[in-house]
């Protein structure tokens, strides 16, 4: 797609911003994916074990995505009728980097128009041992009550610094749950977007009183309360056992996930398939920074038993831009197409994006190793990623007054006095896909690019025999790769649908 600087607008006289499709089949990761899953999902049924559907969906779902074979809507131009055809996404929450794209530019305007208020917000990240992971992976539900004992810990401890109790001040936050790490491994942890202050009751109002960042004894006292809680909760739930020199998960299963296996794997940085299952995956080093980078972090992390509280990062009441990069840096993809490539021995390459302090820069994967890295990374269904706490919740009373969408429980909007409450569609109505590519990179697709008039969708296409003939008429035939799997190849540069 063409980037243009964020409010450039371009006049009839000069070159129009163009919409240009995502041709997924022109990328490495498609080819990858296209290549190997179906030797990945035979050597897996070799061993004996199933896919789930859902990881079965992910995937051919993902082949499907954005290839116009596969259906389009027709957009026309009202005044000089040229068209151009938009192509069908998967909508999946796996890997598909252009769905994730889209869905976190839609997740932080979201936030930012409707959810957050214009009151400084800071962000606390929580990572959690490898056994914790494993556990938050294949129990969602045991993640959901261990993120409610995160979020009132830090609840609590804010109100408590501000000088009051529970019952006369409420704080909030928005919770998006991060399920790849750099190097894509599975590696749950929490981004929690927390109000950097909290709200007291003042008249029928909420009046907003600002809290100082914690200290780093702040920091570790939270991480080992937080330990602790967890410890508890998981003792009581029979999933911990502890003994006079140790403590460990008891995750025993009657009916055995085979997805387990490929989870393990891929949080312990372990090839899962092939003749060297187990072994830890190939990385590149270079020489580590001579400076520490945990004593750059010490003053705004704890670390206590594995895990590790961090929330050095805030944006203050009027950086609403800042806090809607934030957004999106949490609600991005898992998997970025520009740091992937091939080696010289057919390998994929992945680079991070940060150096690990030991001076790794890649992780180097077997190409039937990387699809199991991306099946391990699909979540469950119904696995709700985005959680709201205390005054955002759904349920809370503070909800209509602090918000900026003034929506009350069940996500109605609060009437003013002597106006009619909005009509449900204009208040359900989500950010379109025009919307978004406007939004996030300065291109109007309801503009059309010839002449400048408004464009609209005119027909929805579904048919295998009108897809066939509109493609044979467009030339615009079905996507077959040109060249072969190429060392150090990336995606091409995108053009336009008409060239």
């Amino acid at each position: 797609m063409l980037q243009l600087p964020a409010g450039r607008e371009a006049s009839l006289g000069e070159a129009a911003p163009q919409y240009a499709r995502h041709r997924p089949e022109r990328t490495l990761l498609y080819q990858l994916v296209e290549e190997y899953y179906p030797v990945f999902e035979a050597q897996w049924a070799a061993e004996g074990r199933v896919l789930p559907d859902y990881v079965r969906q992910e995937f051919d779902e993902y082949l499907k995505c954005g290839c116009l074979e596969h259906g389009f809507l027709r957009v026309q131009c009202g005044t000089c009728h040229a068209e151009h055809l938009v192509a069908f996404s998967c909508k999946r929450r796996g890997f598909c980097p252009s769905c994730g794209a889209r869905r976190m530019a839609e997740s932080a305007a979201l936030l930012v128009d409707e959810v957050l208020p214009h009151k400084p917000v800071r962000q606390w990240v929580l990572s959690v041992p490898y056994q914790l992971r494993f556990l938050f992976a294949s129990q969602p539900q045991i993640m959901g009550k261990a993120l409610g004992i995160v979020y009132r810990t830090i609840a609590t401890h804010l109100i408590r610094k501000a000088g009051y109790t529970r019952t006369t001040a409420h704080t909030g936050a928005v919770t998006l749950i991060q399920r790849f790490g750099s190097a894509l491994n599975l590696n749950i942890h929490f981004h929690m977007l927390f109000l950097d202050g909290v709200y007291i009751d003042d008249a029928g109002s909420a009046q907003f009183r600002w809290v100082k960042a914690p200290t780093s004894g702040e920091f570790n006292q939270l991480a080992y309360i937080i330990a602790h809680r967890l410890a508890r909760y998981l003792e009581r739930q029979g999933l911990l056992e502890r003994d006079a020199e140790h403590s460990y998960l008891a995750l025993e299963s009657a009916d055995e996930d085979p997805m387990d296996q490929l989870r393990g794997h891929s949080i312990t940085y372990r090839i899962a398939v092939g003749s060297q299952q187990g072994r830890k995956v190939f990385t590149l080093k270079t020489l580590p920074d001579e400076r520490d980078a945990a004593e750059l972090m010490v003053a705004t992390t704890g670390n206590v038993a594995g895990f590790s509280l961090h929330a050095g990062v805030a944006a203050k009441a009027s950086q609403r831009d800042k806090l809607e990069r934030l957004c999106r840096y949490i609600a991005r993809p898992a998997i970025s197409e520009k740091r992937l490539s091939l080696t010289n021995q057919g390998k994929v390459r992945y680079e991070l994006k940060t150096p690990y302090r030991d001076g790794t820069t890649h992780v180097i994967f077997e190409p039937v190793d990387f699809i199991a890295k991306l099946a391990a990374l699909v979540p469950k269904p119904r696995v709700n990623l985005t959680r709201f706490h205390g005054v955002f919740a759904p349920n809370s009373k503070h909800r209509a007054l602090v918000t900026p969408a003034k929506r009350g429980k069940g996500g109605k909007p609060e009437a003013a006095d002597g106006q009619d409450e909005q009509p449900p569609v204009q208040r359900h109505a989500a950010m379109t896909w025009a919307q978004r590519l406007k939004r996030v990179f300065s291109i109007d697709v309801e503009r059309c690019r010839i002449c400048g008039g408004s464009a609209r969708v005119i027909a929805c296409i579904e048919d295998p025999v009108v897809i066939k003939k509109i493609l044979m008429h467009l030339e615009e035939k079905a996507p077959t790769r040109a060249t072969p799997l190429l060392p150090d190849s990336r995606a091409p540069p995108q053009s336009s649908l008409f060239g």
